[in-house]
């Protein structure tokens, strides 16, 4: 049996990695399984897994990846159905504060991963992809403005460099999907497209789990 301890390394280490193939692929496919084994199995896995995806960024995806290549040997597929996923809400990355400022952080972070996993179905039409860009637009500037909100609640100077790491990390990976659809309106290419909106989804998801991880001064 697990000790009060262990469960809390467990806990720890499974709050600590960003990743949507694991999060919204892998691990509802693990809890399909506790129907057949127990749950401390099943989280005995998730940890497993967790472990494997912190020590090797991007192991899950590459593992999701090569078993649906199997069945769809697309990269597009596979890209497309990741971004969609991407748009499902996690616990993972759930906000616990009750304050207004973080419930509508949790909001906006939302709000522009829902947007994001449009995308794959909305591409091919070129008057409901430019709404949705601009849309997109609005969504980031919503979350910049919501985390400077709870920003405001941290005042030690460890937490504030924590914060602001993370935040001029998805203001980087905001530029680079700007730049990646310019690209895109010369080119045509999708996978690109995909690629730099999943990117900017885990940043999305970063901020979240950094302010979730960082308790307010």
């Amino acid at each position: 049996m697990a000790t009060a301890s262990s469960n809390e390394n467990s806990n720890t280490v499974m709050k600590s990695v960003v990743s949507v193939p694991l999060h919204l692929g892998l691990f509802p496919a693990l809890d399909g399984l506790s129907k057949k084994y127990d749950l401390e199995t099943v989280e005995d896995l998730k940890v497993a897994f967790t472990e494997a995806e912190k020590s090797v960024p991007g192991f899950t995806q590459e593992l999701l990846n090569g078993v649906i290549q199997k069945e769809v040997p697309n990269e597009v597929s596979f890209t497309k159905s990741l971004l969609r996923m991407s748009g499902q809400n996690s616990q993972e990355y759930a906000l616990q504060r009750k304050e207004k400022e973080f419930f509508k952080l949790g909001e906006q972070a939302h709000t522009l991963k829902r947007i994001l996993s449009r995308i794959p179905d909305e591409m091919n039409d070129r008057t409901r992809f430019l709404q949705t860009i601009k849309d997109i637009a609005s969504a980031i500037k919503d979350l910049l403005s919501a985390v400077n909100e709870v920003f405001k609640k941290y005042s030690t100077k460890a937490n504030r460099r924590a914060l602001d790491i993370q935040k001029k990390e998805f203001v980087k990976c905001s530029k680079g999907f700007s730049d990646t659809l310019k690209s895109y309106f010369k080119d045509g290419s999708e996978v690109p497209v995909y690629v730099s909106a999943n990117r900017l989804i885990h940043q999305a998801n970063a901020i979240l789990l950094v302010f979730k991880m960082t308790t307010p001064d």
